[in-house]
């Protein structure tokens, strides 16, 4: 049975805690790029006219996200500036901080992790090239080293490249 937040039915033209917890519902690792980050002034927040960083991402199924101080200065120090410009493809992953207050009262609140997000390695993949080249480096190196430097392979996979590997020997 799926559950709905309290919250969904505030629209809201902006990233939230709801839309988050639908994401880590889902499964996802809540790890997003942004595209860039502009300075608003007088955008429209929570029904208010509020001058904000907002952040904009690649994937342009997120909403975009209101940037307050707190999420700002880790952002500054992601990416090593101070100015909003430099702000673009910073992948970064977001939680939601349950202790988060305002005005007084524990409200929760989106908060970028603090560490750098480190690249995905790509997985590799049935009928694709890099399928092939693993079959390849598997039938020259007896082994995955080489390939697992710069991919990923799930077990299951392993196990099918071996298969196919042995089958093309016979």
């Amino acid at each position: 049975m799926s559950l709905t937040h309290y919250r969904k039915v505030f629209k809201s033209d902006h990233l939230g805690s709801a839309d988050l917890e639908d994401c880590i519902e889902q499964g996802h690792n809540c790890i997003f790029t942004i595209d860039y980050v502009k300075q608003e002034q007088g955008a429209k927040v929570a029904g208010k006219k509020i001058d904000a960083n907002i952040a904009y991402f690649v994937d342009k199924t997120v909403k975009p996200m209101v940037l307050n101080a707190t999420n700002s200065k880790v952002l500054s120090k992601l990416s090593g500036s101070c100015f909003v410009e430099n702000w673009k493809n910073i992948t970064i992953k977001l939680y939601i901080d349950r202790s988060v207050k305002m005005k007084g009262e524990v409200v929760g609140g989106l908060r970028i992790d603090h560490r750098p997000v480190q690249p995905q390695k790509p997985e590799v993949m049935p009928n694709t090239k890099q399928w092939d080249n693993a079959k390849a480096a598997y039938k020259r190196d007896g082994n995955f080293t080489a390939v697992l430097k710069r991919a990923t392979i799930s077990p299951q996979n392993q196990q099918a490249i071996k298969n196919e590997a042995a089958n093309e020997v016979s």
